[in-house]
């Protein structure tokens, strides 16, 4: 038999530091000596455990410089930091000039879409109020081009068309003098076989002796 019993639990809870500068000196080194130690041990461990090159700097109220590279020295973290920056700024540089270009593309392309439906409308003769007589001569000359173009391109289909039709009445004349030629040579043909068939059934035969009409005239004497 497992016996449990449920009792109070004491947790002790430790008090939470307030972020704000500690006004006893004393207090104040302290906790810095143990911080920094705390921060550069932490780099180390980051650095061996995670193959990750770290670098910090740390400069004490007194200016005393206290430094951990996980490279051979500081100032080649510190060189890498400063080409990977200017390489960010570089990228956020012509991202924004690229955005420009957009932004300037879509204008411009806002700006002909809005001028050709103005266009159009005028060739569909509306908004036609505004137009002076030159516009409206030009909007006439477009249209009258426009209309000699699409009667061009109907008398070309239908010579196509023609053309196309043509062929084939050709083609069935053509079929139709094939098949003509093959009904006037079907009669020929079957009289010939008919001719044939006829001379075949006449009985032929061959008789030894004297014709019948000799025999009856001289009957052979015993």
């Amino acid at each position: 038999m497992i016996v449990t019993s449920v009792g109070r639990i004491l947790t002790m809870v430790r008090g939470k530091v307030q972020m704000r500068r500690i006004e006893n000196t004393a207090s104040r080194q302290v906790t810095f000596s143990k911080r920094r130690s705390g921060l550069l041990k932490k780099a180390y461990e980051l650095s061996v455990l995670c193959d990750a090159e770290v670098g910090v700097i740390i400069f004490s109220q007194k200016g005393r410089l206290y430094q951990f590279s996980s490279s051979s020295e500081i100032q080649n973290t510190i060189d890498r930091y400063h080409r990977s920056s200017n390489d960010a700024d570089t990228y956020k540089a012509n991202m924004e000039q690229y955005i420009l270009h957009l932004k300037q593309e879509t204008t411009d392309m806002e700006r002909k879409i809005e001028l050709l439906e103005v266009s159009l409308r005028k060739l569909s003769g509306q908004c036609l109020g505004s137009c002076s007589t030159d516009e409206i001569q030009m909007i006439g000359d477009q249209l009258d081009l426009s209309l000699r173009s699409i009667r061009a391109r109907k008398a070309q289909l239908f010579n196509d068309k023609i053309q196309q039709l043509q062929e084939k009445e050709r083609s069935l004349k053509e079929e139709n003098a094939k098949l003509l030629a093959k009904s006037t040579a079907y009669p020929r043909v079957a009289a010939i076989d008919s001719q044939s068939s006829r001379s075949e059934d006449v009985e032929t035969g061959l008789s030894i002796g004297l014709p019948e009409s000799l025999t009856r005239h001289h009957p052979a004497q015993v």
